[in-house]
């Protein structure tokens, strides 16, 4: 073949996998894009009228076994994998809100937030409450009625019953959904997105358009990224060697509390489902809040 012509024929077979590469996504892809995805119906509840979503009775897998270096392995605080039962509750859809979380400072004079910007109740009321304290988290679920959710409550709700990496399943964070690795530098409308981010989730890599976005298998929103949250229980490194099978709600004492989620700082490593992650309860920096939880039957 003349050098000219090869060179042509490569070309075109290069031009040709650039346009198959973007011409959308495969006949499976697009059909599992198709997809109805069903969530249970949010309900509003509390002091705070913010809507929760109830996870229904059952058991799930906690934890992992899958512990190692690579950035899609778990920490060694996440072994054993174990199976955890828990009975219905009420966990919130969303992150607390900055204008949730003010209505809470107007009505108990608690004590405002290091960081808190005045500005941000009208330029980002939608964003996440940062900067909180365990026991501010405490006092604000306390005020609404509730309560924080248990750790084993947290997983559940943001990765199911099929040991899902991510809340969205196992493919890898995309910026569209989580909010996450954003750098040093924090601001309330900048840095931080609204509570109801990832509802349009794209994954370019599988040409996939996921109808949960960013939300976990129950809809909710945000358990990775954006805002790291605080959870009810004290930490133990070693706690999932011991945990009972029933309702687990942590060591019954300890120096910290539980925090999970990952922030819109961190990698995705530390987005994934099971990571855990913990400090004093009286820590308080620009990427923690929190989300509440009820009992079921309780209004």
């Amino acid at each position: 073949m003349h050098p000219k012509w090869r060179s042509g024929v490569i070309l075109a077979v290069l031009v040709a996998g650039v346009l198959a590469m973007g011409a959308g996504p495969s006949q499976d892809a697009q059909t599992k894009s198709d997809e109805t995805v069903t969530f249970p119906e949010p309900v509003p509840k509390g002091k705070d009228n913010a809507p929760m979503v109830l996870i229904p009775a059952g058991c799930f897998p906690m934890g992992t076994n899958n512990i190692g270096a690579d950035p899609t392995q778990g920490f060694p605080n996440e072994s054993p994998e174990h199976e955890v039962c828990l009975p219905a509750y009420y966990i919130d859809q969303f992150e607390v809100t900055i204008e949730r979380y003010a209505k809470f400072l107007q009505e108990t004079n608690h004590d405002l937030p290091s960081l808190w910007d005045e500005d941000a109740v009208t330029t980002a009321p939608d964003r996440p409450v940062i900067d909180v304290t365990w026991y501010d988290a405490e006092a604000y679920c306390k005020w609404a009625g509730k309560r924080l959710p248990t750790e084993a409550e947290w997983e559940k709700a943001a990765r199911g019953t099929d040991r899902r990496r991510y809340p969205w399943g196992d493919v890898h964070t995309f910026p569209d959904l989580a909010n996450y690795n954003r750098g040093d530098w924090v601001s309330y409308p900048v840095t931080l997105a609204p509570v109801t981010y990832g509802v349009e989730g794209f994954n370019i890599r599988t040409g996939l358009v996921p109808k949960t976005g960013g939300r976990s298998p129950y809809g909710i929103y945000n358990m990775a990224g954006n805002a790291s949250e605080w959870v009810a229980d004290w930490y133990d490194r070693e706690y999932y060697s011991k945990s009972p099978k029933d309702n687990p709600t942590g060591p019954p004492s300890g120096e910290r509390k539980v925090y999970r989620g990952g922030s819109w700082y961190d990698i995705p490593r530390k987005l994934r489902t099971t990571a855990r992650f913990s400090a004093e309860p009286d820590f308080h920096d620009r990427t923690t809040g929190f989300r509440c939880a009820m009992d079921a039957g309780k209004q």
